[in-house]
């Protein structure tokens, strides 16, 4: 049985094509830029002889070889929606029903109204956040996406076409890719790491592989794995905290990793990088903005060097709030203890449930639950 040829890594599909197809090595990547690069839906559905006659480089019994044996599965776009500040949220259906999201994210992406320097304005482009399961088995109490529960991994072909998808249609074009959309990339390494190298090959999407970055919540063993293996793409963890006590109660993973133990797989992970390690925080009005947790992060990173984004929590529930700007700049001032870069990352789309942490297969055009009275963790 030949395996979906838009579900393979670059290297296993060229040992599938020349074994199967009896592919040269160009030839290989030829078809590897047809299936994705150059992606004709009709050509694998047999009807491609225009597609097929304007091939070069390829032979025709290999070509037709492919289009017999070789199968193309395709996501359903449901729709899309966007937002004022240009996010948009993408809606597909997979195969067996379950539904994900994908998110285009302008650059540069700013609140509207807020002042772009002009040297962003001169090359814009998009990136893709994009899911790699469906729901989360992880809980974070502020995630819409945790509070789904987990279903199941998604194969590289269905992270592969959220990209492929989103990129069509995209103006101005795709430079780069963020696995942050539903589920947690290091519980689908495997499928994630592939996914990726089909996004950075040349003769698939060619994104950098410095502009593709691997979020995780903290699983110890993915970020220690992908650390040994050396991966080129970019790694951010999202803290939440800075204590066991308090990350505990936002974020159930701490039970299984607690914070000492990730801060030694940051540490392996740096001296073999070098760099900076990139830390997200999402802020939670009376949570984790105050001077306290300030000092703890300060104690817990010691003098490793960090990038630390700052992120508003974008609860749909409406029970964790994001702080004021005055409480925010007192944080952010607080947070010169660590005499590191210190960066508010804009989460827009919220209108269209585009934002960090919301994604939870919303309808296009559903409207959020009321918002619940509970008190968050913490306050």
């Amino acid at each position: 049985m030949t395996p979906a040829l838009n579900d393979l890594a670059p290297d296993s599909f060229d040992a599938l094509a020349a074994e199967r197809f009896g592919a040269t090595p160009l030839e290989a990547r030829k078809l590897f830029s047809m299936v994705h690069a150059k992606s004709s839906r009709s050509l694998w559905r047999g009807e491609g002889a225009l597609e097929l006659s304007r091939t070069r480089g390829v032979r025709r019994a290999v070509l037709d070889r492919a289009v017999r044996e070789g199968e193309l599965p395709r996501l359903e776009k449901l729709g899309s929606e966007t937002g004022a500040d240009g996010f948009t949220r993408y809606l597909f259906a997979c195969p067996d029903g379950a539904r994900i999201e994908a998110v285009r994210i302008p650059i540069p992406c700013l609140a509207p109204g807020a002042q772009v320097p002009e040297r962003l304005l001169e090359k814009p482009h998009a990136v893709v956040c994009v899911s790699s399961q469906v729901g989360c088995a992880l809980g974070c109490v502020f995630c819409a996406t945790g509070k789904l529960g987990f279903r199941r991994n998604l194969a590289v072909w269905e992270i592969v076409e959220q990209l492929r998808i989103v990129r069509a249609e995209s103006d101005p074009p795709v430079r780069g890719a963020l696995f942050m959309g539903m589920g947690e990339p290091m519980l689908n390494y495997d499928r994630v790491m592939a996914a990726a190298r089909v996004f950075s090959a040349p003769q698939g999407y060619a994104i950098a592989a410095d502009r593709i970055t691997v979020s995780t919540a903290g699983v110890v063993p993915g970020i220690r794995r992908f650390t040994a293996e050396r991966q080129p793409f970019r790694l951010a963890v999202s803290l939440g905290a800075a204590t066991s006590e308090k990350r505990r109660r936002l974020m159930p993973i701490e039970e299984t990793w607690p914070l000492p133990e990730l801060a030694a797989a940051l540490r392996e992970q740096q001296a073999s990088r070098g760099g900076r390690v990139m830390l997200a925080w999402v802020a939670i009005d009376g949570v984790n903005v105050g001077e306290e947790d300030a000092r703890a992060l300060r104690e817990l990173v010691g003098d490793l060097p960090i990038r630390l984004d700052l992120i508003d929590v974008a609860d749909p529930d409406g029970a964790f709030r994001p702080p004021p700007p005055e409480r925010l700049a007192a944080f952010r001032a607080s947070l010169q203890i660590l005499g590191q870069p210190v960066a508010r990352r804009y989460s827009g789309g919220r209108e269209v449930r585009a934002g960090c942490g919301m994604l939870a297969a919303t309808p296009i055009g559903g409207q959020a639950d009321a918002p619940k009275t509970r008190e968050p963790p913490g306050r």
